[in-house]
């Protein structure tokens, strides 16, 4: 057994009732955790798990059900295969995430590191992928080896560094919006198609008036698990349709299973000209990484104590973590493609809670979910689902944007990645807004003469480069066709 009473923060730790309000005593527990970088880190010895980390483990559950689902779906679609192989598979990756990585990376061997979640953006370009040749084992493979290329390099925390706060700012306002609106839309959809219109409405006013009195009371961290309950209960008052469908069970854990000729993927193992076919998405994916990862340690940095930096994620070692997790889960059937947990470390952030004590919860929900196969089902539930991305991620990005947003200069900063991230993409609004940002044609001027040339110029034209090259690869600059 552990001496819990060898750990410092144990001798630092305080009772919650020595303090005057628990916003103190999670701002002092923060500020006197101190987690050992690839060593052993053990609750009680050094973090506890307290009540509000119910409220990310919740959420990145859901999160994780909906986003696993949308990318194994989008995959089976290229290669027609069944929604019982979509179940199935989705099962799969929670296990594989609860059982291998949540707990044992980000909840023991290293808490600095986010949990590593889906690549939401991947998921429009599978079609893409699948047209071009691609194999997901082979791609999976290939994210995993250049995502661990750039953080072997300590690239993505030097990309972070190198990003001003308008950039930072701008993007988060932009990726907020974006997803404020599309998430609205679908609600809407959702709602048009069951013939109830009416339910999108009065559910999202419902969201509405939770967020706006948890703001009000400095309790936002409850808006996940309260705003999708009343959401579940509006729609289901007013007719709307629901019912259990995925019985308990437990998926196949044989990869052999899954990368056979007549089972699983039906695709049997990857050949050379697969692996080729996907190395330009695989970059872009890797690529897409920092502006991600920088959104995510932005909360942390907004909602913590200033003296609460040991608990901070790192940058690199969560891109170590999401490429291991990558290339295993993909060598062992998995239809995901990894990168840092938004709607974990959002809520978290919010919550003032670190990362392992979260984490541990979120393995266990994960496998129950699994298990279970019910609680994806309600999770998956159009009000449920969107009402947790709306008041989980996509209010806190707008509001985290907003509050970065300190000047006029960087409103321009700003102002420049949302115009560019709408031409194209946010990979590329960022990547040619820190290149304009860090040579002092927008934004702060200063700033920029004060860099080293390398940190000026170089690294960012070499970023830029290499996105454009990747989005122009594979058609997705506006106009052009995919070179590929």
């Amino acid at each position: 057994m552990p001496d819990l009473k060898s750990s410092n923060y144990n001798r630092r730790h305080k009772p919650a009732k020595e303090f005057e309000s628990r916003d103190q005593y999670l701002e002092h527990e923060l500020s006197i955790m101190k987690f050992k970088r690839w060593g052993i880190n053990l609750p009680y010895r050094d973090y506890r798990i307290e009540i509000e980390d119910w409220v990310p483990a919740l959420a990145a559950t859901i999160g994780k059900v909906v986003m696993v689902t949308a990318m194994v779906a989008a995959f089976a679609t290229q290669f027609g295969l069944s929604a019982d192989f979509v179940a199935e598979n989705v099962r799969f990756e929670l296990l594989i995430a609860g059982l291998l990585f949540v707990v044992l990376f980000s909840a023991i061997l290293n808490p600095n590191a986010n949990l590593a979640g889906t690549h939401g953006p991947m998921i429009p370009l599978i079609p893409l992928i699948a047209a071009a040749g691609g194999h997901p084992l082979a791609l999976g493979i290939m994210v995993g080896v250049f995502g661990l290329l750039l953080s072997f390099s300590k690239g993505g925390s030097k990309l972070v560094k190198l990003t001003g706060d308008g950039v930072r700012g701008g993007l988060l306002i932009y990726l907020g919006a974006v997803g404020v609106i599309s998430q609205i839309g679908k609600l809407e959809s959702w709602a048009e198609s069951v013939g109830k219109s009416s339910v999108s409405f009065m559910v999202i006013l419902a969201a509405i008036f939770i967020y706006a009195y948890l703001a009000r009371i400095k309790m936002r961290w409850l808006a996940i698990p309260l705003a999708s309950l009343i959401a579940g209960i509006v729609a289901f008052a007013m007719g709307a349709p629901f019912e259990f469908v995925t019985e308990p069970g437990l998926p196949n854990i044989n990869p052999l299973y899954w990368w056979g000729e007549d089972t699983g993927w039906q695709l049997g193992w990857p050949n050379l000209g697969h692996y080729i076919a996907v190395i330009p998405f695989a970059i872009l994916a890797v690529a897409m990484w920092s502006p991600d990862f920088l959104g995510h340690r932005v909360f942390q940095e907004l909602s913590y104590p200033k003296d609460a930096k040991n608990v901070l994620m790192d940058v690199d070692d969560t891109m170590a973590v999401a490429s291991v997790r990558q290339i295993v889960g993909a060598g062992l059937g998995g239809g995901n493609l990894a990168s840092s947990w938004g709607t974990y470390m959002i809520p978290a952030a919010i919550a003032k809670r670190p990362i392992p004590g979260g984490a541990i919860l979120t393995g266990i929900l994960c496998v129950l979910a699994g298990v279970l196969g019910y609680p994806m089902d309600l999770a998956m539930w159009e009000p449920v689902l969107r009402v947790a991305l709306l008041v989980g991620v996509f209010l806190p990005l707008l509001e985290a944007g907003m509050q970065m947003i300190k000047d006029a200069k960087g409103s321009q900063s700003a102002g420049i990645v949302i115009f560019s991230s709408a031409l194209v993409n946010p990979v590329f609004g960022w990547a040619l807004t820190m290149v304009l940002d860090n040579m002092g044609m927008i934004g702060d001027k200063e700033r920029g003469q004060s860099l080293p040339l390398s940190d000026r110029l170089v690294i960012p034209m070499i970023m830029l480069i290499i996105c454009v090259v990747s989005l122009a690869v594979v058609g997705q600059l506006p106009g052009i066709p995919a070179l590929l």
